[in-house]
């Protein structure tokens, strides 16, 4: 190869690295990104999980906490509602750029590795992994709504507000607590599939993404546990209307969305792919 045909080359390279710069990952690549780290969360011993998960569900109590604040601090306005949700976002913040574990981001990150592999044992890992997840983040959860609860660190102005929100958000009929966690759901999802390719902007995504989910009123089930625990640690939320009305219809709602609805289809935006490359590796096996 002459030193011009090797100069053409690099130039080629470095034009083609421009141009995937420039157009960011593949829906593909994105699949991938995030298969790779549901492996590696897979693989993660429980006591991992337990401890991550339980410090998720502490600082998520901040997203409730930041709206409470907000709240109780701004004028009376129809504007108040959007400002005030901006607070929601503060405990997602926290929890995603801290890498912690947070049962609905788990709807998608777990489950693309079934999808390639939907075996007994990879379901096996996949629900071991929300089982504890979603324990840990319920146990935090309450903590910090004790926490909150029988400490004065809140004032009283902020308090009341606590009250009215976990009151507004866990006194749904169940079938619309449900269909609230669906979009909810989605939007989780939605928002682990964008990191890859957000670079710098994570932090606006989070935020963007957190506070529509607040604006919407739509349910999230770990972030609404901390309004389920602040009642009911306070005798203001029995156990059956706690567990029937909200925390299983908001469950049911977030993991349709974040897997039923998003994340299978995603895999059928990209299966024709997948399996084309896989014929490929092994036509080339064979010969």
């Amino acid at each position: 190869m002459t030193p011009t045909d090797k100069h053409l080359l690099a130039e080629e390279e470095k034009e083609r690295e421009a141009v995937e710069e420039a157009t960011g990952l593949s829906a593909k690549l994105i699949f991938e990104t995030i298969r790779l780290e549901g492996e590696e969360e897979l693989r993660r011993p429980v006591r991992a999980l337990w401890w991550s998960g339980l410090a998720a569900g502490l600082l998520i109590s901040f997203s409730v906490w930041g709206e409470a604040i907000l709240r109780s601090s701004l004028p009376e306005g129809d504007w108040r509602f959007i400002v005030e949700n901006l607070g929601y976002s503060l405990g997602f913040v926290l929890v995603i750029l801290g890498r912690m574990q947070l049962f609905t981001e788990n709807t998608i990150t777990t489950v693309v590795p079934v999808t390639l592999s939907p075996t007994w044992k990879s379901l096996g890992r996949t629900g071991r992994l929300w089982g504890v997840v979603l324990a840990a983040n319920v146990v935090g959860a309450f903590i910090a709504a004790a926490f909150l609860a029988f400490t004065p660190v809140m004032s009283a102005p902020m308090a009341e507000a606590m009250v009215e929100l976990s009151h507004h958000a866990t006194g749904m009929p169940w079938a619309e607590g449900l269909v609230r966690g669906i979009p909810a759901g989605v939007l989780i999802a939605a928002l682990v599939w964008m990191l890859p390719q957000a670079n710098g902007s994570a932090l606006p995504l989070i935020i963007i993404i957190t506070w529509l989910i607040a604006l919407g009123d739509f349910t999230h089930i770990i972030a609404g546990s901390v309004e389920m625990a602040f009642l009911m640690v306070q005798g203001e939320l029995s156990l059956g209307p706690a567990v029937f009305r909200f925390f299983l219809p908001v469950l049911a709602g977030n993991v349709i969305g974040g897997t039923a609805v998003f994340t299978l289809l995603t895999w059928a935006q990209i299966r024709p792919e997948v399996e084309e490359a896989k014929e490929k590796r092994n036509g080339g096996l064979k010969t």
